[in-house]
């Protein structure tokens, strides 16, 4: 087991392409570290310049305190598990599993032996005289795991170990590797795009984008705490909803603008976040998760709720996910830099009413058309620069 660190590391391809800029990460000796970010965020070219794959351009990559930059992959002893499983279909999976420390020399008992202990841990002890072709997509895939622990490696790197199977096998699957981290304990960098694995699996969570690491934390302090609006907008399912907003101070306090509906801002709230006050007379963009609006129910509208018309719904069974469509319009994001993976803030640029997404019970009686307040709960809200894509917060803006 190793800590592995990132000291301000780049990734310059021939034309100038940055994959990777200025990167400053440290995984933590037995941490299980996910990087995540859409397709070309970088997160896989840096797992690369872990195993040795790609040459890195500037910077020091550290190995268990060895600096890495120049040893070959073998050297840096460190084991990948691929998204394909890159099995030898013609051999068992004990010879699967035990491939790599025979091609290293390694004594046939000692190999029956690890291969033994290795299977027990991945639950593959029945099936070690299988061909991979008898196997499920998921019990290859551990074949694949048992082939990188077998090795007592420093740390694993895992590049989107789980695309290629489906819905049920991925969940399934999500918890093993989990387990089997836990019992192995050694440090593993998993990458992958699906935000969902992200926040389930990793102990902290690395997002990426345009190849600069967005924000380093804890999955649960990535949800309600993110750093800015990319991160904000990337994680979560349904993602969050944004809408212009404006800061008014009137004669009984702090007040936020959403459209022509005014929501008067806590005092706890401006203690809290005192870089609010600076916004006094200026807009930014308003983020509010899909669990801290109530459709409904309100007894008229009141200082913390907005009305909304409903455009459609979606039956998700337990909830109905509502879409409502408000006065407030989508922000409009003046950093050249910000982007925000959410189609119907897309939508600003087309329209000046926003769209929010609520959910409800599944019975609940709510229909197209339908005229309905929305209750904000404002503890729960994220507020945002416009031009830099921050999160205001304790600092002023």
């Amino acid at each position: 087991m190793a800590e592995i660190v990132f000291e301000q590391v780049s990734k310059q391809y021939p034309g100038g392409l940055n994959a990777v800029r200025d990167l400053d990460l440290a995984i933590a000796d037995g941490e299980f570290l996910v990087l995540v970010g859409p397709s070309g965020c970088g997160k896989s070219t840096a797992l690369r310049m872990v195993a040795g794959l790609e040459d890195i351009s500037a910077g020091r990559l550290l190995i268990g305190n060895a600096v890495a930059n120049d040893l070959t992959p073998r050297q840096r002893n460190i084991a990948m598990v691929f998204q394909s499983y890159a099995l030898y279909p013609h051999l068992t999976v004990a010879e699967n599993i035990g491939f790599g420390l025979r091609v290293r020399g390694v004594a046939r008992q000692a190999i029956a032996r690890k291969v033994k202990e290795t299977a027990a841990i991945l639950e593959l002890s029945d099936y070690l005289e299988r061909k991979p072709a008898q196997l499920s997509g998921g019990q290859r895939q551990r074949v694949a795991m048992g082939r990188a622990i077998v090795r007592e490696p420093q740390a694993f790197l895992m590049d989107e170990p789980l695309s290629n199977l489906d819905a049920r096998l991925r969940v399934q699957m999500r918890a093993e590797i989990a387990r089997i981290q836990k019992m192995t304990g050694v440090t593993t960098i998993y990458v992958t795009h699906d935000q969902v694995e992200a926040m389930t699996m990793g102990d902290r969570v690395a997002v990426m984008n345009h190849g600069v690491l967005q924000q380093l934390a804890a999955p649960r302090m990535l949800y309600h705490q993110p750093a800015n609006l990319f991160v904000a907008s990337f994680i979560g399912s349904p993602a969050i909803n944004l809408v212009e907003g404006r800061i008014d101070v009137a004669d009984r306090g702090a007040e936020l603008l959403l459209g022509s509906d005014r929501l008067r801002l806590p005092d706890e709230l401006l203690d809290r976040k005192p870089g609010l006050r600076a916004y006094a007379g200026r807009s930014l963009a308003v983020g509010m998760r899909a669990e801290a609006l109530a459709v409904g129910g309100a007894a008229g509208v009141s200082s913390t709720s907005i009305s909304g018309t409903v455009a459609f719904t979606e039956d998700l069974g337990a909830s109905l996910l509502v879409h409502l469509d408000i006065e407030a319009p989508p922000p409009r994001l003046d950093g050249s830099d910000i982007a925000v993976e959410d189609d119907v803030t897309d939508l600003g640029h087309h329209s000046n009413r926003g769209r929010l997404r609520a959910m409800v019970d599944g019975l609940a009686p709510v229909r197209a058309g339908d005229r309905l307040p929305i209750a904000i709960d404002l503890e729960r809200t994220h507020f945002f620069d416009r031009r830099s894509g921050l999160a205001i917060g304790s600092i002023a803006g």
